[in-house]
């Protein structure tokens, strides 16, 4: 990562009277602030030749759709799960490699994460997002109901297959810019590896990833284009597995000698089932058994269950945490077995800085939604109608800015988590949302998959590289932003709450998870990786008719 400890000449100055009143009105803004429906404060006025880099951008990207595009398919034809993202980790390094980006490898001990980088200088913006998918969720793009490639296979059932694509378009709208204007700046781009184990985030923190990062931009996939600030919707987590040892014998023949690791499994897990009544109702807790014995006429003497606990605050997370362990503790005592635990991935609840929110939403109006056409609004109240949900159609208006700084804890209402909450507590960030999937699936699931290789993706990455790189130029040619960007996130976001990573000492990034997932898959899905050098896109080369939409309610794939 190149940084320099002063800032090169600017190619445009914003003036005292400018920057005081701009501070001035976050200040009143913060104080005045209100848990779901802030008004942002008056935005500095864009100076002129902001404003005309900004209609060179949208004219580049746009210019850009189909390397963007081909990015977007080639990600999703490859559907590599956490830890295991080797074919998407060569594909997208080698296209930043070509584009002038010094690349790093093995980032935080972890073979797939990799950081790309460009330019030298203040500020260091650093754009991130995830590229792994998820299990079981194989799925042909543009087909309105089940049909997976590869039966049983994994699949962009979230859509990760989007953002990086989006960054890398991004990124080098803004490259062109600054190399050419001789803007000082530093680019870095980096995965999300692994988040659906919430798996290197908090090791990319940890490894000093971000020490010199002056912003983080983030982005995540959705139905819409939007931003927000404040504390997120979500939960933080720690993600545990707990390994209980045992005895074998032969089942029937004399089990009383036996000390069954699967019963302690069982026992903890009844446990938690009824501790679940007695817990905050912003809890989420869910589990899999990962090692449930050999066969049936041997007693277990080892079996394994891994847990999620998610929480709104750090000490809900680790307090239940310790309830896991205590009961683990209990179980063992009941079967006479013995465990080991180990920490498999974690994640602070995010909170997203509000200059960067109200900066990057200024934007996210100039930009708009992307047009779709009879075919996108087919397909997507298509399958709205396969799931039995509203149909509602694709979005057609960008939501407003909201933030929730205020909202009391026990307010709070937890659900998913993501590890960029570590991110956010390490350096003043914020997360766009872009339109590139439709609001009908369940989320993790193959429905989710269906148009993340289709035109609605592909114009709603355009749509949000557009944003994502206005958002670069704004940090990159006004100072005033990163220095209010800084004074939200040292004032109010960490004045009273301090960062404490989950992880310990001892824990190292989970880099074995779903090998023998991908080993048993790999070679079936290669098949099937997009070949962008014989067709358009992969639909062409699926020889899928977009959209495809059952006739009648009873006719089958």
């Amino acid at each position: 990562m190149r940084t320099s400890s002063t800032w090169a000449t600017a190619a445009l100055t914003v003036t005292l009277t400018a920057l005081v009143g701009a501070t001035t009105a976050v200040l009143q803004g913060q104080a005045g602030a209100k848990p779901a429906a802030a008004t942002p404060p008056a935005a500095t006025p864009m100076p002129p030749r902001l404003e005309a880099y900004k209609k060179e951008l949208t004219t580049d990207i746009d210019n850009l759709s189909v390397f963007t595009q081909q990015m977007v398919d080639q990600v999703f034809s490859f559907g590599e799960l956490g830890f295991q993202e080797f074919e998407t980790q060569k594909y997208l390094t080698g296209i930043l490699e070509k584009e002038g980006f010094t690349i790093e490898r093995g980032i935080a001990g972890i073979p797939t994460a990799w950081t790309a980088t460009w330019g030298a200088g203040k500020p260091v913006i650093a754009l991130g997002s995830d590229v792994d998918c998820i299990p079981q969720a194989s799925q042909k793009p543009g087909v309105a109901y089940r049909a997976p490639m590869i039966e049983g296979a994994p699949g962009h059932g979230e859509g990760h297959n989007a953002g990086v694509p989006l960054n890398i378009t991004a990124a080098i709208a803004a490259k062109r810019v600054m190399q050419r204007d001789k803007l000082s700046g530093t680019l870095v781009l980096w995965p999300g590896i692994a988040e659906e184990q919430l798996g290197a985030k908090a090791y990319y923190v940890r490894a000093g990833l971000f020490k010199d990062v002056d912003i983080v931009l983030y982005n995540h996939v959705g139905s819409s284009l939007g931003t927000s600030w404040g504390d997120g919707g979500g939960n933080g987590l720690i993600s545990v597995e707990y390994m209980f040892k045992g005895e074998t014998a032969h089942s029937a023949g004399a089990p009383w000698r036996g000390k069954s690791a699967m019963d302690a499994v069982e026992l903890m897990n009844v446990g938690w089932n009824y501790r679940r009544e007695h817990l905050r109702t912003q809890q989420r807790s869910h589990y899999v058994v990962t090692n449930g014995g050999d066969q049936p006429n041997v007693v277990p003497s080892s079996a394994s269950v891994w847990y999620y606990f998610r929480e709104t605050s750090y000490e809900g997370i680790r307090n239940m945490w310790e309830i896991g362990d205590r009961m683990a503790n209990g179980a063992a005592m009941m079967t006479d077995t013995t465990f080991e635990s180990r920490v498999l991935g974690s994640a602070w609840p995010s909170h997203m800085n509000r200059t960067l929110a109200e900066t990057m939403h200024e934007n996210i109006a100039a930009v708009g939604l992307p047009k779709w056409s009879e075919a996108d609004l087919a397909l997507a109240k298509a399958v709205q109608r396969e799931l039995k949900v509203p149909e509602t159609g694709l979005t057609t208006e960008v939501r407003e800015l909201r933030g929730r700084e205020e909202m009391p804890e026990e307010d709070k209402r937890g659900g998913g988590s993501d590890d960029i909450g570590d991110i956010s507590w390490t350096v003043p960030t914020v997360s766009l949302t872009f339109p590139a999937n439709i609001n009908a699936g369940p989320g993790h699931n193959w429905a989710n998959a269906i148009s993340m290789a289709t035109p609605i993706a592909h114009k709603g990455v355009t749509a949000g590289a557009k944003v994502q790189a206005m958002t670069v130029l704004d940090i990159v040619t006004r100072p005033d932003v990163v220095t209010r960007a800084k004074e939200y996130f040292t004032n109010v976001q960490t004045k009273t709450r301090k960062y404490i990573p989950l992880l310990r000492a001892e824990d190292t990034p989970a880099i074995w998870l779903n090998e023998a997932i991908m080993a048993r898959y790999r070679p079936e899905m290669k098949k099937y990786y997009f070949d962008s050098t014989k067709y358009k896109t992969y639909l062409e080369q699926l020889g899928i008719e977009y959209p495809t939409i059952r006739t009648s309610p009873t006719s089958q794939p």
